[in-house]
């Protein structure tokens, strides 16, 4: 039973929908016994200008096929997410009617992004977060919403998804490129952290400390939650460290591949630049996505790397901690540490990866596994607009503000991830510039 119970978590439970979804996809391609096509609404707009290819909104809602490819859709996600959610331990009289709702949400954004003004200046995952994000800042979430804010659950399902369409060449062909930004730069901007915020702002909380840097350099919420855990540090000081890592994770999500773009940086190397400094998973996707498929998949494959880190960092500070800092009080420390906190859904990712790569391209060839990450691509994105809209029901900027309270933790976030940015750009520019280093030719 209670290995039972270890796979029923929310990391297992991804990659095993994720998987789900690769399954049923690759069948109906592959055998043509049925359409398991996503919906996706086609450019659309009231005044059509001549040089668009536009199909009128009214025309796509009147069609047979929309409404069958709509039910297809929350069916699918609905059930599968629902199983997931029931395998969890909770409730379905609560989640199910909050999913309806939020994803008639994610409809609305599909919906809008679709326009063809606004798709010119916004993607849809900006157009999820900012709806998300004035339904939490203006009327506010209701209660009985909130059971299907599921961000890192979604995100998980959708990177599962994703990995699918990554071929493993690449993985290979970056690997080394993704530890040397990922696994040299991560560690230098903890212990800088520590230094500066123990030595130099004199801050006492030291488990604060830790969590902070942990979240500043590696993913935001579950680097935190898992450094957190390791060091002990207490639920009110972790919930301040998340709640400043949300809000500048937003800002930075959004300004940050504008000023790549503004500053004519290279998708990969700006795709890297943000997959090293972006804390959250989520929100490396979201940015990601504004520099085109080369600038997601080199932002994804840089966090993913970066995100095995998590369980040797939970394992270190638990460590450092028990025979350091707390000498002797602090939790247990065992190699099984580094399991516990290893994030599995990164398992998913790359052996999805490894499967199209390695047995269903060479069985079916390059065509078919490409109409497969066709019907793929449009569940990976209902599985992060469900995710991008729900950061934005996540983040109040006013309770975010009044945890905050100024002071020293603020300053430690800051400094700290200037430094990272700094140090980042340079890991990147030394290896993906081409200066020193071959650039490495990624296939899409």
């Amino acid at each position: 039973m209670k290995n039972i119970k270890n796979l029923l978590t929310e990391d297992w439970l991804a990659v095993a929908i994720g998987t789900i979804f690769i399954i049923i996809a690759s069948v109906g391609v592959l055998t043509g016994l049925y359409d398991f096509s996503a919906l996706k609404f086609s450019t659309w707009t009231i005044w059509e200008p001549s040089t668009a290819k536009t199909v009128p909104l009214g025309q796509q809602l009147c069609s047979a096929a929309f409404w069958t490819k709509f039910a297809v859709t929350i069916i699918s996600l609905g059930t599968l997410f629902s199983i997931g959610v029931k395998l969890m331990g909770e409730s379905l009289k609560k989640y199910i009617p909050a999913f309806v709702a939020l994803f008639v949400v994610a409809l609305i954004v599909r919906l809008i992004s679709a326009e063809f003004t606004l798709n010119r200046y916004l993607e849809w995952a900006f157009w999820a977060l900012i709806v998300g994000l004035l339904i939490s800042n203006t009327v506010g979430v209701p209660q009985w919403l909130k059971p299907a804010i599921r961000t890192e659950f979604y995100i998980k399902v959708g990177l599962v998804i994703m990995g699918f369409s990554v071929l493993f060449s690449n993985i290979a062909k970056f690997g080394l490129y993704g530890l040397g930004i990922a696994w040299i730069v991560t560690p230098i901007v903890i212990i800088f952290m520590w230094w500066f915020g123990t030595k130099v702002l004199k801050i006492d909380n030291k488990p604060m400390v830790i969590t902070m840097a942990a979240a500043t350099s590696v993913c935001g919420t579950s680097a935190a939650i898992a450094t957190g855990s390791a060091s002990r540090c207490k639920k009110d000081d972790l919930a301040l460290c998340i709640s400043i890592s949300i809000i500048f994770t937003v800002l930075m999500m959004v300004f940050e591949p504008l000023i790549i773009k503004a500053v004519g940086m290279n998708p990969m190397m700006g795709g890297a630049l943000i997959g090293g400094t972006v804390d959250s998973t989520g929100a490396v996707v979201v940015a990601g996505t504004v520099l085109g498929p080369e600038g997601q998949t080199t932002a994804v494959l840089v966090k993913s790397i970066q995100n095995i880190l998590i369980g040797f960092i939970a394992f270190f500070v638990a460590l450092f901690f028990a025979t350091k800092v707390d000498k002797g009080e602090g939790p247990s420390v065992g190699a099984s540490e580094i399991w516990k906190r290893f994030p599995k859904f990164i398992i998913g990712f790359f052996v999805a990866s490894l499967v199209a790569s390695f047995v269903m391209q060479p069985l079916f060839g390059s065509a078919q596994v490409d109409a497969i990450n066709k019907v793929l691509d449009q569940y990976k994105n209902w599985a992060f607009v469900l995710a991008f809209t729900s950061i934005g029901l996540d983040t109040n900027f006013r309770s975010i503000a009044r945890q905050m309270q100024g002071g020293k933790v603020l300053w430690l976030y800051i400094v700290g991830q200037l430094f990272n940015i700094a140090l980042t750009f340079f890991a990147v520019w030394l290896l993906l510039s081409g200066v020193i280093f071959p650039v490495p030719q990624l296939t899409f």
